[in-house]
């Protein structure tokens, strides 16, 4: 049986602490494609904050219950990158991407998921921005002081 389309709607999630070290972790099919936690919801009915508590579970092992999650209220639209376009239906080229933050304490572990992500880091936010190889990653990690009030 073959395996579903991705359904173009996604959330980013910025793991980071109260210091604002970013957790950012490493793509298997990708080497030294370094991002936060992202993923597609896994149904058209599936809630954005249920995608990202079940997304951070998933690739990092983090419970969402452990920190805080918190909904920015910001939505990115983006070209989907072509060496990924046969992950979705025919004709479908651009993805809107939720962002969400999540406050953790500093130490919490972090196991990945192998099939997905090799290695983590956690950084000062700035340098998790540099090291992103998604703009809108970036961009979000930038926006991380703004939403700490």
């Amino acid at each position: 049986m073959p395996k579903p389309f991705k359904i173009p709607q996604s959330v980013l999630v910025v793991i980071h602490t109260p210091a604002l070290d970013v957790l950012l972790i490493n793509r298997a099919d990708a080497p030294d494609f370094w991002q936060s936690v992202t993923g597609a919801k896994d149904r058209e009915d599936e809630s954005f904050e249920d995608t990202a508590v079940r997304e951070v579970a998933e690739e990092t092992g983090i419970d969402c219950a452990a920190g805080e999650l918190r909904d920015w209220d910001l939505e990115n639209v983006y070209d989907i990158y072509p060496r990924w376009l046969h992950r979705y239906a025919p004709g479908v080229t651009r993805n809107t991407e939720h962002v969400f933050g999540l406050r953790v304490p500093a130490g919490t572990p972090v196991t990945l998921n192998p099939r997905e992500h090799t290695a983590y880091r956690w950084l000062p936010w700035r340098q998790a921005a540099d090291a992103c190889f998604s703009p809108s990653n970036a961009e979000a990690i930038l926006m991380l002081p703004d939403f700490q009030t």
